[in-house]
């Protein structure tokens, strides 16, 4: 049985500001990194002479291994005290990985390499997240998300037109070089987070907890009775399933509707929501605090519909381009909003990565049915019919939130705490 009491922090030294710059060059490189995976695997191994089959099934592949090591690699980080070493050995994984698909593409070397970067993809966020928490503490955890955010979409921003100008002036190959070289500047900023600035109790979701002794962990299955954490991990899977076959219905539209312009303006349609999301999530963060998660979070949810029915009226690029910045505007607030509402359900528990690595199963899971569900809708009954279904399925997720999930948001002076009797 547990019970939930008042809880006191301990009183701590702030984190040190050379800390905290090196946290925003570690999310910069680490996304960058990432970023030479997804589209430029296709392109590169496309023009190997792969079959279309053959890419898809290697890109499923390492998505699922990704989706599968979000929970063990949630458990890992609340048991392993040095996060900084996770991310190094992960940053290690993403540099080899990449290398290996120069240097070998073949079916089963790629097969590989794409298990490892989706195994190190499966917990980098939430290892980075985890150190957020050790550093900050609970009380500034949505500022400093909210700062994460912004430099990972630059990150992101920055690498895209680094690996295009590879990939255009030199080849698709020198592409994964580059890649790899991003994890050295990525493996130096970690190097100088001081460790001693990082509470391992703060990090995994026990703020009270002494150094001397291992933090009181909640059982697993209290998890599964929480209703907030339940509504939560519900309404990302809606989200999820309605918001990632967007954008490759969109692909296929106008692959038929513009010709040779189509690539262009998908990647126009790729950088404007991260613009959007650089700017926005540090506000996004500072409100959670004042206005509280719940508000924000339909705010956030609310997107998809209204972007779905945009689509469905139209394949106009420069409307198009125009609707995207509405998924700037979901992005940044549930990169802010997913870990904090999760921090907020397991303060006391001990097990604030176990928890994430859980909700990021279930948004997973909805990502993966999305693309092949509506795919088949569009197929059968037209884009509009699917892009209506989205709407829909988006529209359910905003009622699911406004119905049932409860303000997360805990008051200043009292916290939730787990006692075992």
């Amino acid at each position: 049985m547990m019970i939930a009491t008042a809880q006191s922090f301990v009183p701590r030294a702030s984190p040190s500001a050379g800390s905290l710059r090196a946290l925003d060059a570690v999310n910069f490189f680490v996304a960058a990194s990432l970023a030479g995976f997804g589209p430029f695997v296709a392109v590169f191994l496309g023009e190997q002479t792969w079959s279309q089959e053959e890419i898809g099934l290697v890109l499923s592949i390492g998505a699922a291994a990704g989706l599968l090591a979000q929970v063990p690699g949630g458990e890992l980080l609340d048991v392993v005290r040095s996060k900084c070493f996770l991310i190094a050995l992960g940053m290690v994984m993403v540099g080899l990985s990449a290398g290996i698909i120069a240097l070998w593409p073949a079916f089963a070397p790629v097969c590989v390499a794409l298990v490892l970067q989706g195994v190190t993809g499966g917990f980098l966020g939430t290892a980075i997240t985890s150190i957020s928490l050790g550093l900050v503490g609970h009380d500034l955890l949505g500022e400093r998300l909210g700062r994460n955010q912004c430099f990972r979409s630059i990150g992101s921003l920055a690498a895209a037109a680094i690996l295009g100008a590879v990939g255009y002036f030199l080849s698709n190959r020198a592409i994964f070089f580059a890649t790899a070289l991003f994890v050295v500047p990525a493996l130096a900023a970690l190097g100088r987070i001081n460790a001693d600035d990082i509470h391992f109790g703060q990090s995994v979701g026990a703020p009270d907890h002494h150094l001397t002794t291992e933090p009181s962990r909640a059982r697993r299955r209290q998890f599964w009775r929480d209703r907030g954490l339940l509504t939560l991990a519900c309404s990302l899977f809606l989200f999820q399933m309605a918001d990632a076959a967007i954008l490759p219905l969109i692909g296929g539209t106008l692959a038929k509707t513009e010709g040779n312009r189509s690539a262009l303006i998908m990647s126009v349609l790729l950088v404007v929501p991260q613009i959007v999301v650089a700017l926005m999530a540090p506000w996004a963060g500072r409100r959670a605090k004042t206005w509280g998660r719940r508000p924000l979070l339909i705010i956030g949810f609310s997107v998809v519909p209204a972007r779905a029915l945009a689509f469905a009226m139209t394949t106009d690029p420069v409307i198009l381009a125009a609707v995207q910045v509405l998924d700037g505007i979901s992005g940044a607030v549930l990169g802010v909003l997913q870990a904090l509402i999760i921090a907020d359900l397991t303060i006391g528990t001990g097990r604030f990565n176990f928890v994430q690595g859980l909700v990021g199963v279930a948004s997973g899971i909805g990502a993966s049915v999305s693309t092949t569900l509506f795919g088949l809708i569009a197929d059968s009954l037209g884009r509009s019919v699917a892009f209506l279904a989205i709407s829909v399925t988006g529209l359910l997720a905003v009622v699911v939130v406004w119905f049932f999930m409860p303000e997360t948001r805990p008051s200043l002076s009292l916290h939730r705490n787990v006692v075992h009797v």
